[in-house]
């Protein structure tokens, strides 16, 4: 995030107030933002609860790539709960002080890094298990130690990407509260920001890209086309968290480099629309899961079923008790009517 990214959380301090477009432009935030974020918090929340549920209690981890899911649907819920403060803020302002808003400008950044790297890892094992499948068999055990491992790991290195959001994000007025980073300068703003975009976006990006083309390679080679069902989830996982993800990216580094976009109507309204567009890797990936993934698809059943199951006993049990009520009122009917026969 940058010093100019209070724009996109709606004080636009820079642009003129009386300039052509600009109130149906706050109009559009005050309406746009709070039902796009409204949308992913509610979807992905119930969505990767399920994951949690079925990768848990169901899969019981019995893969890396499980393990690394879980990471991923971990990262993702913890954001979502960022999503109700963005939503109040951009109907009214920032109202929960500079505490709550370097934890919440911090935790989209963790969420970030820890999506992208989690996803690089996740690549990198699926790589291993094609290339080199009847090692990586028979080093399974080994290899889930390491992957819990890597994921101790891709929390505290996402956590230095994230520390400058946790240090230099404040809450303060202009024409209304709002929450930004305020770097001491500019040129501090422009060295963390390609550092963190450059080694927590562009260089994983690249990584899977290679990963995926020696999977591609290989997996052409081989007599059985078996091994694509099982990548379809990952790269579909993949692929929409980059698409998602790329646009608002890219902005962000033009709008740093070049201040003269913050004057631009047009620009704002992209930086608007891409920014709400990134944070539905939040939703998509227990939707990807349930459309791609059998065995998602299969334990999802068993908890609707077993849903069921826990309704109609409960609704037995009800009628059950309301069985027993009914007899025993008509038993102690049967008492009084016997004791108005023979009074004392």
């Amino acid at each position: 995030m940058t010093t100019t990214d209070a724009d996109n959380f709606y004080n636009f301090s820079a642009i003129d107030p009386n300039e052509i477009g600009s109130d149906s432009f706050h109009i559009f935030t005050r309406i746009f933002l709070p039902c796009m974020y409204s949308f992913v918090f509610i979807f992905g929340l119930v969505g990767n609860a399920l994951v949690f549920i079925i990768l848990v209690f169901y899969e019981k981890l019995k893969t890396l790539t499980d393990v690394f899911l879980l990471n991923l649907s971990v990262a993702d819920w913890i954001f979502l709960w960022t999503l109700p403060f963005w939503a109040y803020s951009a109907t009214q302002e920032w109202v929960f002080g500079t505490v709550a808003c370097r934890a919440i400008r911090g935790l989209y950044t963790l969420n970030l890094y820890t999506s992208m790297l989690t996803l690089t890892s996740i690549t990198f094992d699926r790589l291993i298990a094609i290339t080199f499948a009847t090692k990586a068999h028979t080093c399974q055990t080994k290899r889930m130690t390491w992957g819990k491992l890597i994921c101790i790991l891709i929390w505290v290195i996402s956590l230095a990407f994230a520390t400058p959001q946790f240090i230099f994000s404040e809450a303060f007025s202009i024409d209304k509260a709002i929450c930004q980073e305020n770097y001491p300068n500019h040129r501090t703003e422009l060295v963390l920001e390609v550092i963190q975009v450059t080694l927590g976006y562009f260089i994983p990006m690249l990584t899977m890209t290679t990963c995926y083309s020696l999977i591609i390679k290989t997996l052409l080679h081989a007599r059985s086309f078996q091994k694509h069902k099982s990548l379809k989830k990952i790269f579909s996982v993949v692929g929409t968290f980059i698409l998602t993800q790329s646009p608002y990216t890219f902005l962000r580094l033009i709008k740093i480099i070049d201040w003269s976009f913050n004057l631009n109507r047009n620009f704002e309204y992209a930086i608007v629309v891409t920014e709400a567009f990134a944070y539905f890797h939040g939703c998509l990936n227990p939707v990807l899961y349930f459309f791609i993934g059998a065995k998602f698809r299969k334990n999802f059943q068993k908890i609707i079923k077993k849903s069921r199951c826990i309704k109609w006993k409960v609704t037995a049990r009800q009628g059950q008790t309301t069985e027993d009520e009914g007899s025993k009122t008509f038993t102690a009917s049967n008492n009084a009517d016997a004791t108005s026969m023979y009074p004392l």
